[in-house]
């Protein structure tokens, strides 16, 4: 993703590339495609040991980032998992552990053993958010209520939860009277009633989860810095979804650009024809400019900049409305071959496809981005 990596990011990145390639063929994706969970559980305990699991967390936690920009490093995986198209639980396990990481009190045992579990891939984490009043971007009504004992009780549902079938633990952001909060549990607790669905990735799961009058005992319940804690969540999913979206679009415009050079047509190569040469020069705009905005949006975040929930919708905007036409020409320029099965663009045309809803769409990011710069400007 970024220029100018350090040599432990380079090697962390490479270790992940021959990882992947090893394990995440696509004979394999193809496989994997009626398997349950989408990915095999060992491979992911193995890819917690590479570092897949702890760039977003403390030292003291458990964690620890390789060149201190924590993000930046994990989008190093992220950007691999979209250019191999390769399955997993990433963006909300790490979603999970930051939130632990960096809010978890250190005398709530219950929180302490699920980040340990996260950090180790022994678990898996599922995250259903309740955006805030006005800003909706298709995520969960999920609201919450106190409790006897410091204990809040949460009901409703979320439609769409990444991994929300199989995860171990649950990350449930809710509203409250007193604003949003964020509790942690374990996904088997009565009350959590959790169903599949299908998607067009082949590996990638979802499912719908529903929470009736589930109560949360006080020692599983974040409420420190509820509302910024939300933004920055939502910042570092955006961030990583659009580093494996431009994973995926790297993959899918070198396979199309190799065969633009072997395919001929008249006795000449495709890639020698006017049409074809404009086509690849806007692909390749649009390819260098979704790297631009979402490393600047990860290092926004990393620095702490105020912008950085601005970055990372603009990044979702841009990608998520350019990242599928670039596929879809690249699929328009192999022709007939493009659109069968058999051909493994498509793995990536379908991953880019099922990440332009994945939280919040372009068209509601670009209204979040306007709203946001409107109360800055209000407010200066």
């Amino acid at each position: 993703m970024h220029l100018g990596l350090t040599p432990d990011q380079e090697f962390f990145q490479e270790t992940t590339r021959k990882f992947l390639d090893a394990r995440c063929s696509p004979a394999e994706l193809r496989a994997l495609a009626a398997d349950p969970t989408g990915y095999r559980p060992d491979w992911w305990h193995q890819g917690a040991e590479l570092g897949w699991t702890t760039p977003l967390v403390p030292e003291a936690g458990g964690g620890g980032s390789i060149s201190g920009a924590g993000l930046a490093d994990l989008s190093l995986a992220a950007f691999e998992f979209g250019r191999h198209a390769a399955p997993g639980p990433l963006i909300p396990t790490n979603v999970a552990a930051y939130t632990l990481g960096q809010s978890a009190p250190a005398e709530s045992a219950p929180l302490a053993a699920w980040l340990e579990r996260l950090l180790s891939g022994t678990a898996t984490a599922a995250w259903l958010r309740a955006d805030a009043p006005g800003m909706e971007l298709g995520g969960a009504e999920l609201s919450a209520r106190t409790g006897l004992g410091g204990s809040v009780i949460i009901s409703g549902r979320a439609s769409v939860v990444e991994g929300g079938a199989d995860a171990e633990v649950l990350l449930v952001t809710a509203r409250s009277e007193q604003g949003r909060i964020h509790a942690v549990v374990d996904a088997s607790t009565t009350g959590i009633r959790r169903r599949r669905l299908e998607g067009v990735d082949l590996t990638r799961r979802w499912a719908r989860v529903e929470l009736n009058d589930l109560t949360v005992p006080a020692e599983q319940i974040l409420w420190a810095d509820g509302p910024d804690l939300a933004e920055r969540q939502l910042s570092v999913a955006l961030c990583l979804q659009q580093a494996e979206s431009v994973g995926a679009l790297q993959a899918a415009f070198d396979m199309t650009l190799e065969w633009t050079a072997n395919r001929y047509s008249f006795g000449r190569p495709l890639s020698s024809y006017q049409e074809i040469k404009h086509r690849m020069a806007d692909m390749r705009m649009w390819l260098e400019a979704s790297y631009a905005i979402t490393v600047a949006a990860i290092d926004a975040f990393d620095a702490g900049q105020p912008d950085a929930s601005e970055l990372a919708s603009a990044a979702k905007a841009y990608v998520g409305q350019f990242g599928p036409e670039l596929v879809q020409d690249c699929v328009q320029i192999h022709g007939g071959i493009g659109v069968t099965f058999d051909h493994d663009l498509h793995l990536f045309l379908r991953r880019v496809t099922a990440g332009v809803p994945a939280y919040g769409s372009p068209a509601q990011h670009r209204r979040r981005l306007a709203g946001m710069v409107a109360q800055r400007v209000a407010a200066s």
